[in-house]
């Protein structure tokens, strides 16, 4: 993969016109579609992908609607063809650079995941208010203040969110004044931010929690 961070403002652009919970099932299509790929299956029809995705046959081809004229029907979709036009929408035909945003342990167990390159996405650098943590075998920790600088410098537009709850907001909002589109955030907060800033949140507790009421 090489590096083109003008495809974040395209990704960003494309996916603003797709609903989000369909991007989500896309990023589930494009993962099934990798295992095909890797099994050398050349074609695959929709019952099939539905089936191993686990959606029903018409909301895959109203997801895949989306993404333009791509399967024939009574043949099913082509596995590559599919593949590299989900690829494209969701940013991953190329290495995406993101920024990390609190170095807490959550940050630093983030910054030592090896998987993130794999799937198309590059933590570039890490932001903490003690820029002087150096971590042995990793990038070094800027602090808060170059990070305008860097963000804009390398048109990063996406951000993973570390940081305690009682300073998400601020940073948050910090992160959209610099020019970040996109958070990851591991907060333990609502983040309260433009429609035009796209939001994940990933809160651990909560999904303990409504596990817990199936272990019961």
């Amino acid at each position: 993969m090489t590096k083109n961070p003008g495809n974040v403002e395209k990704l960003i652009r494309v996916s603003s016109d797709i609903p989000r919970k369909t991007v989500y099932r896309l990023s589930l299509y494009l993962r099934c579609l990798g295992l095909m790929v890797a099994r050398r299956e050349s074609i695959v029809s929709s019952a099939a992908l539905a089936s191993v995705a686990g959606v029903q046959p018409a909301q895959l081809r109203r997801d895949l609607a989306y993404c333009g004229p791509l399967g024939k029907r009574g043949t099913g979709y082509e596995v590559v063809t599919l593949r590299n036009r989900l690829e494209e929408i969701l940013g991953r035909a190329s290495l995406q650079p993101v920024i990390l945003v609190g170095v807490g342990n959550l940050g630093q167990a983030l910054l030592s995941y090896k998987g993130f390159a794999r799937e198309g996405f590059e933590i570039v650098a890490a932001f903490d208010l003690k820029p002087q943590k150096q971590m042995e075998g990793r990038m070094g920790v800027r602090g808060m203040g170059s990070m305008k600088g860097l963000v804009q410098r390398r048109e990063i537009r996406m951000a993973i969110l570390c940081v305690p709850g009682s300073s998400a907001q601020s940073v948050a909002e910090q992160l959209c004044e610099v020019g970040i589109q996109a958070i990851l955030n591991f907060s333990p907060v609502v983040l309260h931010l433009p429609e035009t800033v796209a939001v994940n949140n990933v809160n651990l507790a909560i999904e303990l929690e409504n596990l817990s009421y199936f272990a019961r």
